[in-house]
C-alpha cells in the first residue's frame, strides 16, 4: 500500500513539474491577451462595428471582402455577438458576402487570441492570422459566386445586439469586462494547461510525431479532425498545440487544427446552425475541413 501511494504522489509531482513549466511559459500571453481583448471590447468595440456599418453604402465590389475579413478579425465579440451585429448591418444593405467574410474570420480568430496565438511562436503565429484572413476571403468569394442572386443568411429572428459595456465609469466598466474574461477563459485556459501535462508526461513523443509529424496528409487530417472534438475555447488549447509542436506536431497540422477548432466550436455551430438553415450549415461544415486540410498541406509544403 505505502508503495502504491509513492508510485501515487511520484506522478503527481511529475505532473505538476509538467503543468507549471507550461503555465510559467504561456501565462503572460494569456493575462496580456485578457487585458488587451477587454481594452478593444471597451474602447475600440463601437469604432470597428462602426467601420462594418460604413461599408454598407460603400461601391468596393470583391475587393470589399478584404476589410469585411480584417474587421472580423478585429472584433472582440464571440459567434453569438457577432450574428446579431451581422443582423443588423444586413437590414442596411450590406451584401451578403461581405458578411461572409465578415463572419467567418470573425468566428475564426480575434485580437485576444493573437495575443494567446503569440506564445506558440512567430511561424505559426503568422499562419494563423495569414489563414483566418484567407478563410474569410475565401468564404466570401464562394457566397459571392454561388449565391450571388439570393441571401445566403437568415437574420429575421434577430434583434439589434446590446452592449454589456454599459457602466458610466469607465475604469468600473473595463474592470467588470476583464472580470467576465477571466471567467469565461480561465477555466479551459487551466484545463488546457492541465490536459498539456498528461501528454507530455503519458504521450509518448513517437506516436504524436507519427500522428502529426511530417509533411504527410494523413497527420493535417488527423489534425482537422480532432479539432472538431476537442477545441472548447482558444486560451484552453494553446497549450495543447505548444505542447505538441515541440513533440513533433508538423506547422501545418497545427494549422488545420486551429481552422476546425474554432469553426466547429459548439457554441458557434449553435449560433450559425440558426442563420444557415440545414444545407447551408452542411456546406459551411464541409468548407471548413476542406479548408483546413488544403491550408494544411499549403503549409507543410511551403514551410
Amino acid at each position: 500500500m505505502a508503495e502504491a501511494w509513492e508510485i501515487v504522489r511520484r506522478e503527481l509531482v511529475y505532473l505538476w513539474y509538467y503543468f507549471e513549466v507550461q503555465l510559467r511559459q504561456i501565462l503572460l500571453y494569456w493575462a496580456i491577451g485578457i487585458l488587451a481583448g477587454s481594452c478593444i471590447s471597451v474602447f475600440l468595440k463601437d469604432r470597428i462595428h462602426g467601420l462594418l456599418r460604413r461599408m454598407s453604402g460603400a461601391r468596393l465590389g470583391i475587393l470589399g471582402l478584404v476589410p469585411a475579413s480584417i474587421l472580423g478579425i478585429a472584433s472582440p465579440l464571440c459567434m453569438y455577438g457577432t450574428i446579431p451585429l451581422a443582423a443588423s448591418v444586413a437590414k442596411s444593405g450590406m451584401r451578403h458576402d461581405w458578411l461572409a467574410s465578415f463572419m467567418m474570420a470573425s468566428v475564426l480568430l480575434n485580437p485576444q487570441l493573437i495575443i494567446y496565438s503569440a506564445a506558440l511562436g512567430p511561424a505559426a503565429l503568422a499562419v494563423r492570422t495569414a489563414s483566418c484572413f484567407i478563410c474569410g476571403i475565401t468564404a466570401g468569394m464562394l457566397v459571392r459566386i454561388f449565391y450571388k442572386d439570393g441571401e445566403f443568411f437568415d437574420f429575421h429572428s434577430f434583434d439589434e445586439p446590446k452592449s454589456r459595456d454599459t457602466h458610466p465609469s469607465i475604469p468600473v466598466r473595463l474592470l467588470k469586462n476583464i472580470g467576465r474574461n477571466i471567467k469565461a477563459t480561465g477555466p479551459m485556459f487551466l484545463l488546457g494547461t492541465a490536459l498539456s501535462a498528461l501528454f507530455q508526461r503519458y504521450v509518448p513523443q513517437e506516436m504524436l510525431t507519427r500522428l502529426f509529424g511530417g509533411n504527410e496528409a494523413w497527420g493535417v487530417l488527423m489534425a482537422a479532425t480532432i479539432g472538431v472534438p476537442l477545441y472548447a475555447c482558444g486560451g484552453g488549447t494553446i497549450p495543447l498545440i505548444r505542447g505538441w509542436l515541440a513533440e513533433g506536431m508538423s506547422l501545418g497540422s497545427a494549422a488545420a487544427f486551429m481552422i476546425t477548432g474554432p469553426a466547429t466550436k459548439i457554441t458557434n455551430l449553435g449560433a450559425l446552425k440558426i442563420v444557415l438553415g440545414f444545407k447551408r450549415f452542411m456546406l459551411y461544415l464541409g468548407f471548413v475541413m476542406l479548408f483546413s486540410f488544403l491550408t494544411g498541406l499549403a503549409v507543410d509544403l511551403i514551410l
